[in-house]
């Protein structure tokens, strides 16, 4: 049996990586050889690095950009030169499918995949961002993780299939999260996390309602790094500025999360059945997606929200309460949403790919 080749490709945050590292464990387990195209100053290449068996390959990118920046007239000339290194990569890997998952520098490489092998791009978000719009031109097939993006995509053959969710966060023990933190257990658990750069207004939200919050609650606050606050001397509260081999434990010692809604939090979170308060990133500061993402699952009555102007100590703990006391029907909610993990449907499609060189009807409907 020929081995088979897949390329994998996005970058820019952790959003447009993490799903590919969902992948892995299944990719390996259908045999593939698997090839990652990043550039060589992205977070990217930092979280392929910890992957062994990945061969990275650098390119250069532009960013597309909707307002004016003078990096607009020299960017697309980096696109060009990515285009150029990408059909080299491709020419000598010869990868029988590329799975996108976005951000810039997937641009190039879907653009220099067309009509050498099968394309197919996955959206997290759910309107989808502008790079995955560009990329979605050249893909054969246009993944998303919210059923409703269907409508935003243009594509004919868009597919809801979810997000891919790893699968080590499935495999925490509530144990070894109370014995990392010291927490007895006797209280409810939140867990704070404001994505990898942590969220300045989550943290001082956080700490503020700390000391009537810390009575009913014990808390574990991801903060971001440089966020730790080291003043703070609380028996209920742990802070971190990142964690990446406990998380899993973490999480399944925990009881409530507070967080922003980015599409992949959003999506673990379903797909572990947590009951959490979402707190947007606001429309001042973002194109919108946090917001629809939190409205999507709160609407679906998996999740609570909030905006992050209301936030006060008393609001928050008000919100988290109510949050605490209907956890039951949230949970019941959650677990019987069938999309909640998007692995099993997504290697379905990249392998129906590989193997016809072309998406598989049956793995469409």
């Amino acid at each position: 049996m020929n081995k088979k080749t897949i390329l994998l490709t996005g970058g820019g945050s952790a959003g447009h990586v993490t799903p590919n590292i969902a992948l892995l464990p299944a990719l390996r387990k259908e045999g593939y050889t698997i090839h990652y195209i990043g550039t060589a100053d992205g977070i990217e290449k930092n979280l392929i690095a910890e992957q062994k068996d990945v061969i990275y390959h650098e390119i250069q990118a532009g960013k597309f950009r909707r307002y004016f920046s003078l990096k607009n007239l020299s960017d697309p000339f980096r696109v060009n030169r990515g285009v150029t290194q990408a059909k080299k990569i491709i020419k000598e890997i010869k990868p029988d499918v590329v799975f996108s998952k976005g951000g810039f520098v997937s641009v190039p490489v879907v653009m220099a995949a067309k009509k050498k092998c099968p394309v197919i791009c996955h959206e997290s978000d759910y309107t989808p961002g502008l790079a995955n719009k560009i990329a979605s031109r050249y893909a054969d097939t246009v993944c998303v993780t919210f059923e409703d993006t269907l409508k935003y995509t243009g594509k004919k053959h868009a597919v809801h299939t979810g997000t891919p969710i790893r699968s080590e966060l499935f495999e925490g023990k509530r144990e070894k999260g109370l014995e990392f933190t010291g927490f007895s257990g006797s209280k409810p658990i939140i867990l704070v996390m404001g994505g990898s750069l942590g969220a300045q207004a989550l943290n001082d939200g956080i700490r503020a309602a700390l000391p009537t919050l810390g009575k009913k609650y014990d808390v574990i606050h991801l903060c971001g790094k440089g966020k730790l606050d080291e003043s703070i001397d609380s028996p209920a509260y742990r802070q971190y500025e990142y964690i990446s081999a406990e998380l899993p434990d973490l999480m399944a010692a925990t009881d409530l999360v507070v967080s922003r809604s980015g599409a992949n939090a959003v999506f673990e979170f379903l797909a572990l059945a947590k009951p959490a308060l979402f707190i947007p990133l606001p429309l001042e500061a973002s194109r919108g997606d946090q917001i629809l993402n939190a409205d999507y699952v709160c609407k679906k009555g998996y999740a609570m929200q909030m905006e992050q102007k209301d936030v006060t100590p008393e609001t928050l703990e008000a919100k988290i309460n109510e949050l605490y006391e209907h956890r039951t029907e949230f949970i019941e909610k959650m677990r019987k949403d069938p999309s909640a993990n998007g692995t099993a449907k997504i290697i379905e499609l990249i392998n129906a790919a590989a193997k016809n060189g072309k998406p598989s009807k049956k793995a469409e409907k």
